[in-house]
This record gives structure tokens, sequence and C-alpha cells, in this order.
């Protein structure tokens, strides 16, 4: 197979596989000599913030010498993104090599009647082969879905295990209730390792704090009151972060205010980690402002803003990012979603809390699609005056960039979305 068959193969998978045991993928990894066993892992789950806290992990582990490896999900562009070596996706070649290595080893797997790898778990076996093969020492590993299913969940002892903020979400699969969501997330803790966690919904932060204790692990909670804005524009924020007896200055590329507890949870994991890595305090702080995460509040052109939000948290501290910049001008919104997102209530906090003056809805390729047309009709309904629908997402950017003329154009809704425009915007700079 050439790259692209091997993508398409890859990406065929989900039609014809279905959720294995753990026990099935450590089998597959002990095939491939238990590769997971030479790094030094940060394992990190949650709801939202997980990329953005993988990124600024591996920020200060390079600007501390180290070569890391980091492997998160979704891709926005082209799947190589999922595997980073020091902040550069592998190349086609790379990506082809450990999918025929694999690919052998799962083809005699499945002549002694075992099931095939899903879609998630042959990335996850990709990366470990590529990160073994590229000789990297740490290793940043985000969970998929999950996290006590969670085929990254193999992993047997992690340097520390990083838990994000927690809402809502894959309901379906995680469960209907905040506690039921953490007790799924939790379940990559593991016995005496270090976890460090968002305690800012207590009712998420009991259940994180009641499992660490069960399995003997050092838990750290962060607060709200262990941050605070010093500074805040279209270039970034500085704010002062305190534990404990230390006071740090941090600056980061971002403009959302959540990204605070994202760096301040990666920082508190490197500081806990110190006798581990021996990276200066100096080079932390400059690690962290080197992070960058593309998709996530990124700006993209001037005035021009996309994320990634799609569930109930994104959508709500979305929502306050643009308030935050309301006094710069009129609010331009290009909006998509895919139809197992509860887009009408998305949509609707959406207009009831930053009231866009100029909205462009389109669609994203794939079988989840929700109409431009029918998007279009939920902002109008909730009260929206100019609104216009455009299946196409690169000619729905011209006309939402044409429309916000001197103030903001933000696109929301989906990471799909996401990728999609940053896809258009390469081939037109091109």
């Amino acid at each position: 197979m050439n790259y692209a068959e091997a993508v398409e193969y890859i990406d065929e998978i989900p039609k014809f596989t279905k959720k294995n045991s753990l026990d099935h993928t450590r089998e597959l990894l002990r095939r491939m000599g238990s590769p997971e066993e030479k790094f030094k892992i940060i394992h990190v789950a949650g709801t939202n913030g997980k990329g953005s806290v993988c990124s600024y992990l591996n920020a200060m582990l390079m600007e501390g010498g180290y070569r890391c490896g980091m492997f998160t999900s979704p891709h926005l562009v082209k799947i190589n993104e999922r595997f980073m070596i020091n902040n550069r996706k592998v190349s086609d070649e790379l990506f082809l090599e450990a999918f025929t290595e694999l690919k052998k080893i799962i083809d005699q797997f499945i002549v002694q009647k075992e099931a095939h790898p899903t879609y998630f778990e042959m990335l996850f076996l990709m990366g470990m082969y590529i990160f073994d093969k590229e000789d990297v020492e740490y290793v940043i590993l985000e969970t998929g879905m999950g996290g006590r299913l969670d085929a990254t969940n193999t992993v047997k002892r992690p340097l520390a295990c990083v838990i994000t903020s927690i809402s809502k979400d894959h309901m379906e699969y995680l469960g209907d209730t905040i506690p039921k969501i953490a007790a799924e997330k939790a379940g990559i803790i593991k016995p005496h390792v270090p976890v460090i966690y968002d305690g800012h919904k207590r009712e998420a932060a009991c259940v994180i704090a009641a499992r660490a204790k069960e399995l003997k692990s050092p838990a750290y909670e962060l607060v709200s009151s262990m941050y605070t804005v010093k500074k805040q524009g279209r270039d970034g924020i500085t704010f002062e972060f305190s534990f404990e007896k230390e006071k740090v200055t941090l600056q980061i590329p971002y403009i959302a205010k959540y990204q605070m507890m994202n760096a301040s949870l990666a920082y508190l994991t490197m500081k806990k980690l110190e006798n581990v890595h021996h990276i200066s305090r100096e080079n932390l702080i400059h690690g962290i402002a080197k992070s960058r995460w593309p998709g996530r509040m990124e700006t993209v052109l001037p005035g021009v803003i996309i994320d990634g939000a799609h569930n109930e948290d994104g959508i709500a501290e979305f929502v306050k990012t643009v308030n935050d910049f309301k006094s710069e001008g009129e609010v331009t919104l290009l909006f998509s979603a895919v139809r197992d997102k509860r887009y009408q209530s998305m949509i609707r906090e959406i207009v009831e809390g930053i009231h866009p003056q100029h909205v462009v809805t389109t669609q994203i390729s794939g079988n989840r699609i929700v109409s431009a047309k029918e998007l279009a009709a939920v902002f109008a309904e909730l009260g929206c005056q100019d609104v216009s629908a455009c299946s196409n997402v690169g000619a729905a950017f011209e006309t939402a960039n044409h429309k916000r003329k001197g103030g903001m154009l933000f696109c929301v809704g989906s990471l799909y979305l996401v990728g999609e425009v940053k896809d258009y915007l390469n081939k037109r700079n091109r």
C-alpha cells in the first residue's frame, strides 16, 4: 500500500470493527515488543482542554532539551497531526512504515480468530511504533473519548496523570451525569502515581479525589483562586499562578481566559515532576509562552479567530471570551455543527450570550452533516437579523469575512469546521 491507501484503510476501520478490551490492546503491544514501556509518559484525560494541556507540557519538555512525542486527537487537516515529534507532525513515509509493520502483526492476529483493532486503537499502536522508532524520551499521551476503557489506558505506570475540565459530552458512552463521566476519566489514575486535576466542578473533583485516595495516589487540585489575570489582549494573556509557597508570572499566546487553567495544570504537573526532568523554572516559563495549539481560540488572520468549542462547557467559555472583546467592534459568526451534538442549545447559548450582528452558517463534510439552511433557520428563529446559509465552507468563510468589516469574525461549532477552515486558508494562501 502507498500512503493514501493506508489512510483510506484506516478511515474505513469503523465500518467493520467494534470496541475491544484493554487486554486486546495489551496483546498487540506485547507482539510489538511493548514499546510503551520504553517512554516516560504523562497521561492526559478530560472533556475540554486535553489538547491544550498536552501542548503546554510538550513545549516545556522541548524547552528543557528533551525529545518528545505527543499523541493527540482528533486531527484538523491531516491524520499525521496525531503524531508529533518535537512539535512536527510525522512524515508520510514514517506514517506508512508504522502502518505497514503494524498490519503485518494484525494480519497474523486475525488469522488466529482475534478481532481487528478499532480506529483509535490502530492509531494508538501506530503512535507507539513511531515514538519507539524515533527514539523519543517523553511521550505526552492524550486519551480518546473516555479514560477507563481507552486504549491509552494500557500504559501501566505513567509519570503523572492529568485530568482537565469535565462536562457533559459523549453521554451515550460515558454516562449521563458529571460524576459518571468523571469516574470514566478518573479510570486513568494508577496506584501511587500523582494526579493533577481541575477542581472547578465539585461533583467531578470529589470523584477524582476519592479515586486517587483509594489508589494512594498523591492528588493536586487546581482551583480558580490559584491564578489571576494581569493583562489580556489580542496577543494573549499574562497571569499570576500561585501554589503552595510559589508565585510565578506566566504568559500564554491565547485570548481565552480558560487557557489559564490549562496552562496552570501543565505547569503544576511539571513542578511535581521536577525531580525527574530537572528543567529550570525559567525554561518552564519560556516553554509555556512558546506553546501553540491550533484551533483553540486561534487567530488565523487579523481579527479572525477559529475555535473548536463543540459542547456545553466549550460554548460557555467561548461566549465569555467573545464578550471580553465585544468592545472592539461588531461580532460576525461562522457556524457549523455535527448531527450528534446538541446544536440547537449551542446556538441558543451563543445568541443569548453574544447577540452576533452577522451570522453565516455552513456544513462540513461527512455522514453527520447538519445542513447550512437548517442551522440558519435556528439562528433566525432566535432573533438574529442578518443570517445567511452557504453550504461550501470556503465560500461561507469569504462571505463571513466580508461581513465583519472592521469587527471580529469567530468560526465555531465543531473541530471539523476548524479543520476545513484551516485547510481552505492553507490552499488559498498557496
